[in-house]
C-alpha cells in the first residue's frame, strides 16, 4: 500500500509545477488550501453517505477519493504519506484510550 500512496505524493508533486488549465490537481493547488480543504470536506461527506447506505462499492469509491485528496493535502504542505503511514505504526498496539490519553498528556490536557 505505501508504494501506491509514494508513487501518487510524486505525481502529485510533479502536478504543482503544471498549468492548472491542463490539470485538476494543478487547479486544486492554484486555487489553494481551502478549496483543498473543501475538497475533502466534500468526499468525507460522500463516504459517510455510501456508508450510512450501506454500498459497499461506493464505500470504497468514496475513500479513495477521501484518500486521494487528503494525499493532496499532505503534498500540498510539504508533507509526505510516510509521515502518515509511521503515525499510524507507532500507535499500533496501543489501544485507542491509550492513544488518546497520550495525545491529551502531550498538549497539556487531562
Amino acid at each position: 500500500m505505501s508504494d501506491v500512496l509514494e508513487k501518487l505524493a510524486e505525481v502529485l508533486e510533479e502536478r504543482k509545477g503544471a498549468d492548472p488549465d491542463s490539470s485538476y490537481v494543478a487547479r486544486l493547488y492554484d486555487k489553494g488550501l481551502d478549496a483543498i480543504l473543501k475538497k475533502i470536506g466534500e468526499e468525507a461527506t460522500e463516504t459517510v453517505m455510501a456508508a450510512k447506505d450501506g454500498n459497499h462499492d461506493a464505500i470504497v469509491y468514496e475513500t479513495a477519493d477521501l484518500w486521494f485528496h487528503s494525499v493532496v493535502l499532505l503534498v500540498h504542505e510539504g508533507l509526505k504519506p510516510q509521515q502518515v503511514l509511521a503515525e499510524l505504526e507507532r500507535r499500533f498496539g496501543l489501544s485507542g484510550l491509550e492513544e488518546k490519553a497520550q495525545r491529551g498528556n502531550e498538549k497539556g490536557e487531562s
